[in-house]
Parts: C-alpha cells; structure tokens; sequence
C-alpha cells in the first residue's frame, strides 16, 4: 500500500468526512489561514494518481470521493507499523503500550474489555 503524506492524509480525512466533495468544499474544510487552491489541487491530482481517490466529472468541475475507507487504510497502516517496528508481532505491539506508555487505569481496563470480548468472541466462532 502507498503511505500517504501527512497533506495527503490530512485531505483523505477531509473526503473521508465528507463522502464526496467538489475541490471548494475540500479547501472550506482547513482552518484558517486556508493553503493555496493550487497547493490542494496538487495533492488531489496525486491521490487520484496513488488511487486513494477518483472522480465524477460534471463539465470542467470534478466531484472526488476516497476510493479507500478510513478503517481499511487504518488497518494497512498499523499492520505496517506492527510488521516494520514489532516483527509482525501485535503481541509485542501490545506489549509496549502496557511497558512504555503512561496508560492509567481506566485506560487499561478498556484495553482488558476489549481483549476479553475478542477471546469471548473467537471461543464462541470455534464451537
């Protein structure tokens, strides 16, 4: 999977708000002062060509919409994480948010909860 840059990814979660867009709502979207016109079209144009994104053409105006959802592109992207800095190992992932992160209680047992509903889950699929 292509790695998006963070404008790229800053507009991907812009499209990904808004479903669909025309080029104008994409800018109205960042917060003031807004960048170039021309610096937003640039990075559509290039996640239309890295096919994050297409296009419906009405006359000379184009509307845009993500080719890819937010959940999948976010599964892709920690599963890279957790390949190039854990060994592929979401054990070991898991593990160092336990061991180097500040979590606090609450924090950790929503973690717990999580976990255990996802054992319960995969016990009941094997019966």
């Amino acid at each position: 999977m292509n790695k998006l840059t963070k404008p790229e990814e800053q507009i991907m979660h812009y499209l990904w708000k808004l479903k669909k867009a025309f080029l104008k709502d994409i800018v109205d979207e960042f917060p003031e002062p807004k960048p170039a016109y021309t610096t937003i079209s640039t990075v559509v144009r290039v996640l239309v060509k890295k096919k994050f994104i297409d296009y419906k053409a009405f006359g000379k105006t184009r509307e845009y919409y993500p080719l890819i959802s937010k959940n999948k592109y976010f599964k892709e992207y920690m599963n890279d994480v957790i390949f190039s800095f854990f060994n592929g190992s979401a054990g070991k992932f898991a593990s160092h948010f336990t061991r180097n992160e500040d979590l606090n209680l609450s924090e950790l047992e929503e973690i717990k909860q999580l976990i255990d509903e996802k054992i319960q889950n995969l016990k009941e699929q094997n019966e």
